[in-house]
């Protein structure tokens, strides 16, 4: 396992995911909301692409070497990586390691990735020590989290955002049963093996229906889309949401 180095009075380079580039937007705007609010220096590396986790959950392991290679590019003169997906900073805490093992001339950015790489709400509270954001939401509204799989099982996240939320004035944070249970996406999971992965689905869609909360929350908008998918088709009212997307909305002065 790599050591993580502190990020502490570190500019904080921004890596928005594929699918946050390219179908939530207002997601990263919630990131950089958030961290210019705590007045941290911030950067966006333009040449970055994708992490190259899809090749690599796929198994093609050179053709996802190539893209990791771009992000290293990408990211070589950054001092912290932050990302808002606990998925894409499992891949490059714990698999550019591996993916790069054999290679003499990415090994070592590589592994300096790896140790600067930090999903967004483990940034905030693990990485620089903050729990209280001291923000508060228009209204009174209750949450509950599904914590996604990648972010759980890799990188041991769910306290951090349960954290900043249960902080965060207006907000109740009640618990979804089987909250630690795969929603089913799973990347290439959720196509080559479809029934399955809406049958699972379909079992975390009755569990939110029966939940009391108002809005699930979220750290993967890859999860986020696949149970909203689902919430959509049932015509239900309600849905999941950013972690980032909420905190942000507390923010003074944020126009909602």
């Amino acid at each position: 396992m790599v050591k993580r180095d502190s990020p502490k009075g570190k500019r904080a380079s921004l890596f928005m995911t594929c699918m946050v580039d390219m179908l939530y937007p207002e997601t990263g705007w919630a990131v950089v909301d958030v961290l210019e609010y705590l007045k941290i220096e911030i950067d966006f590396p333009p040449e970055q692409t994708c992490c190259g986790q899809p090749g690599f959950n796929a198994g093609h392991r050179s053709a996802s070497r190539e893209v990791a290679i771009q992000f290293l590019r990408a990211f070589k003169d950054a001092e912290v990586i932050v990302t808002p997906s606990g998925s894409c900073a499992a891949m490059v805490y714990h698999e550019y390691p591996l993916l790069f093992a054999d290679d003499r001339r990415w090994r070592d950015e590589a592994l300096r990735a790896a140790a600067n790489t930090w999903e967004f709400t483990d940034y905030l509270v693990e990485g620089l020590g903050i729990d209280d954001l001291q923000i508060r939401l228009p209204r009174r509204h209750t949450f509950a989290f599904q914590d996604a799989c990648h972010g759980m099982r890799m990188l041991g996240l769910g306290a951090s955002a349960r954290t900043l939320l249960k902080h965060t004035g207006n907000a109740i944070v009640e618990e979804l049963e089987e909250y630690d249970v795969c929603c089913g996406f799973g990347g290439l999971f959720s196509v080559k093996m479809a029934d399955i992965s809406g049958a699972m689905l379909e079992r975390k869609i009755n569990h939110i229906q029966a939940c009391s909360a108002e809005t699930i929350v979220c750290g993967d908008v890859s999860c986020m889309t696949h149970m909203n998918g689902g919430l959509a088709r049932l015509q239900s009212a309600k849905r999941v949401r950013h972690i980032a997307d909420v905190l942000a909305e507390g923010l003074p002065g944020r126009l909602t």
